[in-house]
C-alpha cells in the first residue's frame, strides 16, 4: 500500500498568524529543497513601524518538512523561520529537541530566523526541528518538521543464479533493491533495455516488494531480468545484476488452483485524503481472475481497478471508506482469498483555540483549546517555550487551562498543542497581567441635567489592579444617603437633582502603582416645557392646518426640534410637499401640512432636545372623506339606511355615518366593509407633468420619452385599463399609435435613428378600458435627445487655495448639440493612475470647483468634462498643480495672560514650522463666551494680542497659527472669569498688537480656574 503525495491533505493553512500551525508527522507530501543560494529576507520595519505596542512573537513562515538530495552539488540545507514581534525576536533552533549551537558548530549559521546547515549529512542532520522565536514579552516553538535525505544506493555487484520452472509454473522473481529513501518506482527490463515487461493478468510487478510475479510461466517468458528502480525525489535510476529464467524439460506443469503471493498487509494505515492502493495477486494455472469485495457495505463508487484488476486504487480516502476488504483469486481449479483491515487516521485540526488576554493580577485565566482527530487528540502546555506543569493555582485537564490569583510572573506566550500519533498542531496566545497607575481617557468635561431628573457621574479609569474609588464635591468628601449613591461600576448617581447640586465633582482613583484624578463640572438647568397646539384637530380631506410648537427653555442651551408622525421621524421630502417645517424663532418650531390625505391621519410628536434634556409633546389629526350626496337627501334621524349616488364607476367605497342635531356634530360610526361600483366608459382625460427629451446613446440613435399624469384609479372606471399613445414629426399627417397596457406606466419611450437630434413631435395620449375608449389629451410637443457634449471645457485653470483644497475654474464648451447639464472634475495624484483618482461634478452648470480633503505639498493632475443625461463628454487634457505645504502641526506654547479688568493682554510663543509645512504668517485668535455657540476671531502677525472684553462673564479663548496650508493646531484653551456688571458698548472688541521686547508679569488680577471641555 502507498499514499500519492499529489494526493495529500495540506497541513499549513493558517486561520491567523499566530494560531493554527501544525505539522504531520506522517504526511508525505516532501518538499524538495531549493538548490539556489538563500535571497534577501523580508524586513520586521515594516511591521514595527505599523504597531508601536509591545506584543509577544507572532510566526510568518515556519520551517516545513523536506527532503534534500545527498546527490546535490550544493550541500547546503535551508530551514525557514519569521516571526514578528516588538521588539524585535531572536532565534534558535531545536533538532530532536536539543539545541542547535550555531556558534560552536561551523556548519550552522542562522539568517534572520533561517537556519542555514552546510555539508548536510544524513547521520548527523536527519531529525525533527523546530524554531524558537523569543522576545522580552515571551518564547514561543514553531511546528516541528522532518528533514530527511534522498538517495539511492546501488544493487549487490553479486551474480544473481537462475530460475528454471516448468511451463505452465508461477514464479516470483526478487527485486532485493539497495539501501534508498524515499520511496521507488519498480520496473522490470527484459532482455535489454528498451524492453520492459508489460503487466498484464499473467504478469504483475509489486510497487511494495518491487518482485516480478507470472502467474504462468509460457515459452515467451524465457530470457534475462534486470529489476530497475528510481528515487522520486532525485530521479536516479539503477539497475540490478540479470537473473536468468529459463524452462525445465521434464514436462509440462498442470492445472491448479491459485496461491496469492502478492498481498496488502493485514493492516492498512492511511491518512485521510490520500490515494490508497490495495495489491492482490495470485499463481495459477489457468491465470487467475482476481475480484474485490468490502466486508461491511459496498466498495467506494470512487474505487478504480488498475493492472487486471491487481489493484484496488481508493482515492481521496475517507474515514466511511475504513473496514475489512478481501480479494479473492479464482480459477477452474478452485480459488483462495486474502483479507486485510484498512483503517484511516486524521491529523488534528482545531475546533477551538486560545487567544491574547489580558487580565488583572489576582484574576483567574481560563483557556479551552478543542481539536478532532482519529485518534482522538490529547493536549498539552508550554509558557515561553517550555513544558507547562500542574501545580497549586495550574490546573489542567483536556484541553483546558486554569491558572488561579494570576501573578505578574505568569506573564508571557502560551502554546496549546494537541497531538495524535500522526501529528500535532499548535495554537499560540499572550498573556498581560496589567500593572498599571490608574490612568481616565476622558479629559475633564461638563455635564448639564435639569431639576428634577436623576444624575450619573461616571468615573471608568484603566487600572490594573483595580482601584479604590472616591468622591469628592468641591473639595469636601461625597458621602452616600438616600438621594446620593455610589453605584458597583463605581458610578455617582444623584436623584431628584437640584440646583444645590451644581458644583465640581472629582473621582479620584488610586492603587499601589499611583491615583488619578477625573472632574465634572454639573450644570443643573430648569427643566423644557414643550406646547403643542392644537393637541386635537379635525380636518377634511384637501385643508390643510398647522401645528406649532413652543417651547420654553434656558436661553443659555440651544434648541433643536424633530418632528414624528406615528413614533417615526417625518421626512417631508418623501411625502410629496405636503409636509414643511416653519421655525420663525429659535424657541418656535411650526409644521405646515397642506392638501391633507386621508393617510395623514394620525398622532404627531414634535421632540425638543437641548443638551440637557429632551421632551416630546404630541397631538392629534383625525381627517375626514367627503360627504356623499344621498337620495333621499337630506337623511332624517328616523332613517336608517340611504342611496349614496354620483359616485365613480369601478372604484372602491368605504362608508361612514355622523350624526348631527342643533348642538353639534357626533363622533363617525366604524368603516363599512369595501365596496366597488360597476364599470363605465371613460371620459377622463390624461394630462402631463414632464416632457423630457430622450437620454440615446449616440446622436444619430435619438429618442424621446414622455410622462404623463397618471389616471387615478377613481377615474379609470373599469378593467383593462391602459393607455394609448399617439405622435407624429411636425409637419407630418399620419399619427402613430402605440398601446401601454400597464395603468400604472408613467413614461413611454420612443426610438428612431433616422431623426436628427432635437427634431419636434406631437404627442397626445388617450385612455382605454374593457369598455371601450376614451378622450385624448391636449397636443403637445416634445424634442428628441441631442446627444452628449461633443466638446471638451475651455482655459482651464486651477489655483491652490490651501494644503487640502484647489480651486478649479473653466469655460463652457461653444454652444451646439449636447449642451451640457453639468460638469466631472477629475484629480488624481503624479505618478498614479487617473482612474485610481477622484471624480466630483458641479450642481448645474456653474464653472468653478473647490477640491478638497487633497494631500500636502503633492502635485496634482487635474482635468473637466462635461455631461448630460445621454452621457459624458471628451475630457481636457490635465493640468499640473501643486497643494501648499501642510499647516503648521505644532500649536502656539506656553500660552501667558495678564487681565486689568476687562482688558486680557495675551501672549504666547511663535510657532516655527518644520521643512515640511507651510511657513507661519500671522496667528487666528478665537474668544467665546461660555453657552454661547459662535466665535469672534482675530488676526494678528504677531505673537501677543491685546483684547479688550464686550461684556462681563466667563470667556474662552484659544490660538492658531495660519498659513499659506491653512490653519495649525489649536493651542491650550485659555478660560478667564470677569468681574461682573462690567460692560463695554455694544460689540465693542479690539485687537491691539504688542510693542516689541515688552517683558510680561505673570500677574494675575482676576479669578483663574481650570479648564472644562465643553
Amino acid at each position: 500500500m502507498k499514499a500519492d503525495s499529489s494526493s495529500s491533505s495540506s497541513l499549513n493553512s493558517r486561520m491567523r498568524l499566530r494560531n493554527n500551525h501544525g505539522v504531520g508527522s506522517s504526511s508525505q507530501d516532501w518538499p524538495p529543497f531549493s538548490r539556489h543560494r538563500f535571497s534577501a529576507l523580508s524586513s520586521q520595519e515594516d511591521y514595527r513601524s505599523e504597531e508601536s505596542e509591545e506584543f509577544g512573537p507572532v510566526f510568518i513562515q515556519e520551517p516545513d518538512d523536506g527532503i534534500f538530495s545527498l546527490d546535490s552539488d550544493d550541500k547546503k540545507v535551508i530551514m525557514n523561520c519569521e516571526a514578528r514581534g516588538n521588539p524585535v525576536p531572536t532565534y534558535s533552533w531545536l533538532i530532536n529537541g536539543t539545541v542547535v549551537d550555531t556558534e560552536a558548530d561551523f556548519r550552522y549559521s542562522l539568517i534572520a530566523g533561517n537556519l542555514i546547515i552546510h555539508n548536510a549529512s544524513e547521520a548527523i542532520d536527519y531529525g525533527r526541528y523546530q524554531c524558537r522565536a523569543e522576545n522580552s514579552i515571551g518564547t514561543v516553538l514553531s511546528r516541528d518538521a522532518l528533514l530527511q535525505f534522498a538517495y539511492l544506493g546501488a544493487f549487490s555487484g553479486r551474480a544473481r543464479g537462475a530460475v528454471s520452472v516448468r511451463e505452465g509454473q508461477g514464479v516470483v522473481l526478487m527485486c532485493a533493491p539497495p539501501p534508498h529513501s524515499p520511496e521507488i518506482i519498480y520496473s522490470w527490463v527484459f532482455n535489454e533495455l528498451p524492453s520492459f515487461v508489460a503487466e498484464d493478468s499473467r504478469r504483475f510487478i509489486s510497487q511494495e516488494t518491487g518482485n516480478l510475479y507470472i502467474s504462468k510461466v509460457q515459452p515467451s517468458d524465457v530470457g534475462s531480468y534486470v529489476c530497475q528502480v528510481k528515487n522520486t525525489v532525485t530521479n536516479a535510476r539503477v539497475l540490478s545484476p540479470p537473473t536468468p529464467l529459463a524452462l525445465k524439460t521434464d514436462g509440462v506443469m498442470g492445472e491448479y488452483e491459485p496461491k496469492i503471493e502478492a498481498h496488502f498487509p493485514q493492516t492498512v494505515l492511511a491518512a485521510k485524503g490520500v490515494t490508497v492502493r490495495l495489491e492482490c495477486f495470485a499463481l495459477g494455472n489457468p491465470v487467475p481472475t482476481i475480484t474485490w469485495r468490502k466486508m461491511s457495505g459496498n466498495i467506494p463508487k470512487k474505487a478504480r481497478l488498475r493492472k487486471s484488476q491487481a489493484v484496488l486504487e481508493i482515492p481521496n480516502i475517507q474515514l466511511e471508506d475504513s473496514g475489512s476488504y478481501e480479494c479473492k483469486a479464482e480459477n477452474t481449479r478452485g480459488g483462495t482469498a486474502f483479507r486485510g483491515h484498512l483503517q484511516v487516521y486524521t491529523l488534528p485540526q482545531w475546533i477551538s483555540m486560545i487567544n491574547d488576554t489580558q487580565l488583572d493580577s489576582g484574576e483567574q485565566l481560563h483557556w479551552e483549546c478543542r481539536a478532532t482527530g482519529k485518534p482522538r487528540p490529547t493536549y498539552r502546555w508550554l509558557r515561553n517555550g517550555e513544558p507547562l506543569n500542574s501545580q497549586s493555582r495550574v490546573e489542567m485537564m483536556n484541553g483546558e487551562l486554569i491558572i488561579h490569583r494570576l501573578q505578574q510572573a505568569d506573564s508571557g506566550m502560551y502554546q496549546c498543542i494537541a497531538e495524535n500519533k500522526y501529528g500535532a498542531i499548535y495554537s499560540s496566545a499572550e498573556l498581560k497581567i496589567l500593572a498599571s497607575a490608574p490612568v481616565f481617557s476622558t479629559n475633564p468635561f461638563r455635564l448639564i441635567a435639569t431639576v428634577g431628573k436623576d444624575v450619573s457621574l461616571e468615573c471608568r479609569p484603566r487600572a490594573s489592579p483595580k482601584p479604590r474609588i472616591s468622591w469628592r464635591k468641591n473639595d469636601r468628601r461625597v458621602h452616600a444617603s438616600r438621594r446620593i449613591m455610589l453605584l458597583r461600576n463605581n458610578t455617582l448617581r444623584i436623584i431628584n437633582s437640584s440646583r444645590s447640586d451644581e458644583g465640581s465633582y472629582v473621582c479620584r482613583a488610586e492603587n499601589q502603582f499611583g491615583s488619578a484624578e477625573l472632574t465634572t463640572v454639573l450644570l443643573v438647568k430648569e427643566p423644557m416645557r414643550v406646547e403643542l397646539s392644537p393637541i386635537r384637530v379635525e380636518v377634511t380631506v384637501g385643508e390643510s392646518v398647522v401645528l406649532s410648537c413652543k417651547v420654553t427653555h434656558d436661553p443659555s442651551l440651544d434648541v433643536s426640534f424633530l418632528w414624528l408622525l406615528n413614533n417615526q421621524p417625518l421626512n417631508t421630502q418623501q411625502e410629496g410637499g405636503h409636509f414643511e417645517y416653519i421655525q420663525t424663532q429659535s424657541s418656535t418650531a411650526d409644521l405646515m401640512i397642506r392638501s391633507i390625505l386621508l393617510k395623514h391621519a394620525g398622532k404627531y410628536g414634535c421632540r425638543a432636545q437641548t443638551s440637557a434634556d429632551s421632551v416630546l409633546a404630541e397631538a392629534e389629526l383625525l381627517v375626514r372623506g367627503e360627504y356623499a350626496k344621498t337620495n333621499p337627501e337630506p337623511v332624517t334621524g328616523n332613517m336608517e339606511s340611504a342611496m349614496a349616488v354620483e359616485l365613480n364607476p369601478w372604484v372602491e367605497y368605504e362608508f361612514r355615518v355622523v350624526a348631527t342635531n342643533g348642538i353639534g356634530t357626533g363622533d363617525p360610526s366604524a368603516s363599512s366593509r369595501a365596496v366597488r361600483t360597476k364599470e363605465a366608459g371613460i371620459c377622463h382625460c390624461v394630462t402631463f407633468k414632464h416632457y423630457l427629451p430622450g437620454n440615446g446613446s449616440r446622436a444619430h440613435n435619438n429618442l424621446f420619452f414622455f410622462r404623463p399624469q397618471p389616471v387615478s384609479e377613481e377615474f379609470q372606471n373599469g378593467e383593462g385599463f391602459g393607455y394609448i399613445v399617439a405622435f407624429r414629426a411636425n409637419g407630418t399627417r399620419g399619427w402613430k399609435e402605440k398601446m401601454v397596457t400597464s395603468a400604472d406606466s408613467t413614461t413611454y419611450k420612443y426610438r428612431d435613428e433616422t431623426f436628427p437630434p432635437l427634431t419636434p413631435f406631437e404627442v397626445r395620449v388617450g385612455v382605454y378600458n374593457n369598455k371601450g375608449d376614451g378622450p385624448f389629451s391636449e397636443v403637445v410637443t416634445v424634442f428628441s435627445a441631442e446627444g452628449e457634449p461633443r466638446e471638451p471645457p475651455s482655459e482651464v485653470q486651477a489655483f491652490a487655495i490651501s494644503s487640502s483644497e484647489i480651486k478649479v475654474m473653466w469655460k463652457p464648451p461653444n454652444p451646439g448639440p449636447g449642451r451640457p447639464q453639468g460638469y466631472e472634475v477629475s484629480s488624481w495624484k503624479d505618478m498614479e493612475q487617473e482612474e485610481m483618482g477622484k471624480k466630483k461634478r458641479t450642481k448645474g452648470n456653474e464653472t468653478t470647483m473647490l477640491l478638497t480633503g487633497l494631500d500636502g505639498n503633492t502635485q496634482y493632475l487635474i482635468s473637466v468634462k462635461g455631461f448630460n443625461s445621454v452621457g459624458q463628454g471628451p475630457a481636457t487634457s490635465p493640468i499640473k498643480i501643486s497643494t501648499k505645504k501642510n499647516a503648521p502641526s505644532l500649536p502656539p506654547g506656553n500660552l501667558m495672560w495678564i487681565q486689568e479688568g476687562n482688558n486680557v493682554s495675551l501672549s504666547w510663543d511663535p510657532v516655527k514650522a518644520r521643512d515640511n509645512e507651510s511657513e507661519v504668517i500671522g496667528y487666528k485668535v478665537l474668544l467665546r463666551q461660555e453657552g454661547r455657540g459662535h466665535s469672534q476671531v482675530m488676526r494678528t502677525p504677531n505673537s501677543a494680542v491685546v483684547l479688550t472684553l464686550p461684556e462681563g462673564g466667563t470667556y474662552i479663548i484659544e490660538v492658531r497659527a495660519v498659513s499659506e496650508g491653512g490653519e495649525g493646531a489649536a493651542s491650550a484653551q485659555v478660560r478667564v472669569l470677569t468681574s461682573s456688571g462690567v460692560r463695554a458698548k455694544s460689540g465693542q472688541l479690539s485687537v491691539q498688537n504688542l510693542p516689541p521686547g515688552l517683558a510680561w508679569t505673570a500677574l494675575f488680577l482676576s479669578l483663574m480656574v481650570p479648564f472644562f471641555p465643553l
